[in-house]
């Protein structure tokens, strides 16, 4: 396959989490990736130095860098400051995968062996479509999010199996022209990222994925998390033309900067 892929590792406080995704990075999906980044949102804990020693005992064939945020920008900044970099670096793909080990890289997989990754702008995990699989998941919590799921599919017009799974692949091309800037740099990114779908013509399909909940801890407020989505669908639903014309971020920035904390070349 000729295209070259980033992956990104968003990691905030996840410092027992992130060293088991570094794992993932190995074995058969290795000779799909052309370069990972584990952008560090400002941790607190331990977890910036964990992964550091993490990759220096890896042989990967592939360059991997981690890269700590100048300021906490959110999970929405740290996705615009990935997205930046692939763009400026010449990446024709960017493959998300957080740091909280909840997702499953290998369930990409399938549409790189054969070949649909060039069918869409972008796949979506989704963990609530047939074939995916959902240990530790309260049934409570799946039907929440299925029917946050048909609210969104009837906001958007477009069938949305996941307002925001932790496991995604956007193409580059879709992404240049840095259409998401001024959206939210917190946990409702995702949404809007869904929003664009709609309003851009951005082509997408959903691929069912493995989610686990072990020992992570959330960062979602349940309740207030619920109704600020259902006012994201609603607004969009009655003013969609104007909708994503709006900065929504709670303080404008130019730049999402980043430094490089640690790098590492491939290894033959």
């Amino acid at each position: 396959m000729d295209e070259k892929i980033l992956v990104f590792i968003p990691m905030y406080n996840c410092e027992k989490q992130v060293v088991r995704v570094a794992d993932q990075l190995a074995g058969e999906m290795a000779q799909y990736i052309g370069e990972a980044i584990f952008v560090n949102n400002r941790s607190t804990d331990g977890g910036e130095a964990a992964i550091v020693e993490k990759l220096k005992s890896m042989e990967l064939p592939f360059p991997v860098r981690v890269l700590r945020n100048c300021e906490n920008y959110g999970l929405g900044g740290s996705h615009k400051v990935a997205f930046n970099y692939a763009l400026d670096r010449g990446f024709d793909y960017v493959a998300v995968l957080h740091g909280d080990d909840q997702g499953c890289i290998a369930d990409l997989l399938p549409i790189m062996k054969d070949g649909r990754l060039k069918e869409h702008d972008c796949w979506l995990g989704s963990r609530f479509m047939k074939g995916s699989k959902l240990p530790g998941y309260s049934k409570f919590r799946i039907f929440g999010n299925k029917v946050f799921n048909i609210i969104f599919s009837i906001a958007t017009g477009k069938r949305i199996l996941d307002l925001g799974a932790g496991l995604n692949l956007y193409s580059c091309k879709m992404l240049s022209s840095r259409f998401y800037h001024t959206f939210p740099d917190n946990l409702t990114f995702n949404c809007y990222m869904l929003f664009a779908l709609a309003s851009y013509g951005q082509d997408h399909a959903f691929v069912p994925i493995s989610w686990r909940e072990e020992d992570q801890v959330s960062n979602v407020k349940m309740a207030r998390q619920a109704f600020q989505t259902f006012k994201m669908a609603a607004g969009y639903f009655f003013g969609r033309e104007k909708f994503l014309a709006k900065d929504t971020r709670g303080r404008p920035i130019d730049v999402y900067a980043s430094e490089t904390i640690f790098e590492q070349e491939a290894h033959a």
